[in-house]
């Protein structure tokens, strides 16, 4: 299975210049994670949900997730949060190769681009976790099946 096969083309970015008020509404309106950093489309880096909560400290994130105050965001720039030297990923590349490098370097997703750098979508670990309990649900299925001695459905 390839990255291509699992991965969202409907990004949303921000670039380096934006206001984090914009990062956080993209977070919390449109239920995202992660969002690339781009410049002229290509990826430049990438800011995490985390990286936003880190900016608006313990206190701030309590009320805005209970709903009992208003947020006021500090006027930094996403330049200030962003991760730069963002790994990325290829859309030909194997789904497996996308698991691994999530895992080795433990983080949640990985823009995919293509030769120059251009943002094509992203891929998470929620989506290759998604893909990994379908095919593990249907081979527990399958093991069901055998041990029933029933044939193929």
């Amino acid at each position: 299975m390839r990255v291509e096969d699992l991965m969202t083309t409907k990004v949303f970015t921000v670039e380096q210049h934006d206001l984090i008020d914009r990062v956080f509404f993209l977070i919390h309106y449109e239920k995202i994670r992660h969002l690339p950093v781009v410049e002229k489309g290509k990826v430049i880096g990438i800011v995490s949900d985390r990286d936003l909560y880190k900016v608006l400290g313990p206190k701030n994130n309590s009320n805005v997730i209970e709903g009992t105050s208003e947020l006021h965001v500090v006027h930094k720039k996403v330049q200030n949060i962003m991760h730069r030297g963002v790994i990325t990923i290829h859309a030909d590349s194997y789904a497996s190769e996308a698991a691994t490098i999530m895992a080795n370097n433990r983080i949640g997703a990985l823009p995919v681009v293509d030769k120059e750098n251009h943002l094509l979508g992203i891929i998470s670990a929620s989506d290759i976790l998604r893909v990994f309990s379908k095919i593990e649900k249907a081979s527990e299925e399958r093991g069901k099946r055998i041990a029933a001695g029933i044939s193929h459905k």
